[in-house]
């Protein structure tokens, strides 16, 4: 059984025993205080600290969201960096309480592990990072160079993968870290680092001279980004769920931080179902009448958190695409809050 497997299998027992004990994370989570959120070791524009440890990120976003829905502040919650390989043990074993990482929707993760997944943060797909002067313009001329990846990823099998069904020669230097995956690039230990489209123009960001450096055109793969939870509590993952659908309706809805006491006096409907001027939908989950409200007034809408943190006025310069709005072309569609 390879070390992949294995731990795979272990954290899958772990899950389950952990949800077995603990079935009530919403109680569990009011009594400390905070929600433990895990994270990567910092990945800008997702989850990435600064210089005093202060978190930000479209991902922490999803955390400081859910705390802002369940204590009407946001910043009731401490982070956990994790590796790759750390990060599904860490949620199984309840050393945090939900998992807002960098993590791809996949079906063996989703069945095998007692964990579920809320819903997808980012729409991404995996891209190559080669040196400008190396005169590379395709992934299809990369047969033979070292490829620096991430070990624990899905990376791992979607390059193998590429470069078998293109009859190229696959050469791979794996390190457990992202962290040593760039600086092995940046070293030059490797002609390629691959892995989410996304991570690669955030992570170059940093190089001393982005411009020396390109993202090749093709997408290998689908990598559907989002939030974790454990399996067994149904409360739990409706709030984080519900979450993700409230900063996308606020979105939709044309509710913004800057508005949304304003707003509290609209006639549509839906605006008023959402903000909690009408009906009561956080009974059901344990949470006030006016969750989504919170959220909006501490966070922002789905928009404001991308544009904050990943948009074409950041240095990473991303723009919406996949990630754009249902009705603006994009595939972020949130279900009705009625």
């Amino acid at each position: 059984m390879s070390n992949r497997v294995l731990t795979l299998a272990i954290a899958a027992v772990v899950g389950i025993a952990a949800t077995s004990a603990s079935a009530d994370t919403l109680a569990d989570v009011k009594a400390k205080g905070y929600i433990q959120c895990g994270v990567t070791g910092g990945v800008a524009g997702f989850s990435a600290p600064d210089a005093n440890n202060n978190w930000s990120g479209l991902e922490v976003d999803f955390c400081r969201a859910m705390s802002a829905a369940i204590f009407n502040a946001p910043d009731n919650v401490r982070y956990t960096p994790l590796t790759a390989q750390e990060r599904f043990t860490a949620l199984s074993a309840g050393e945090i309480d939900v998992l807002s990482r960098t993590t791809t929707w996949t079906m063996s993760r989703d069945t095998q592990l007692g964990i579920s997944f809320v819903g997808t943060m980012y729409y991404d797909g995996q891209g190559f990072l080669v040196r400008k002067a190396d005169g590379i313009t395709s992934a299809k001329d990369l047969s033979g160079a070292a490829v620096c990846i991430e070990s624990g990823t899905t990376t791992e099998l979607n390059a193998a993968d590429y470069f078998a069904s293109n009859n190229m020669e696959f050469n791979t230097v794996v390190f457990v870290d992202q962290d040593e995956v760039v600086k092995a690039y940046q070293d030059g230990r490797c002609d390629v680092y691959t892995t989410d489209s996304s991570a690669l123009a955030s992570e170059r960001t940093k190089f001393a001279i982005p411009d020396d450096h390109i993202i090749l055109p093709e997408i290998i793969s689908k990598e559907p980004l989002g939030p974790v939870v454990r399996q067994g509590d149904e409360v739990w993952f409706k709030i984080a769920r519900w979450t993700y659908f409230a900063l996308l309706e606020a979105e939709e809805l044309g509710v913004t931080q800057a508005n949304v006491d304003e707003m509290l006096g609209s006639d549509n409907p839906a605006v008023k179902r959402l903000l909690g001027v009408e009906g009561d939908f956080g009974t059901a989950l344990g949470l006030t009448k006016d969750w989504a409200y919170q959220i909006i007034k501490h966070v922002g809408n789905y928009g404001e958190s991308f544009d904050r943190h990943l948009g074409p006025s950041t240095p990473i310069g991303l723009e919406r695409g996949l990630n754009a709005l249902w009705k603006d072309g994009g595939l972020q569609y949130p279900m009705p809050i009625r």
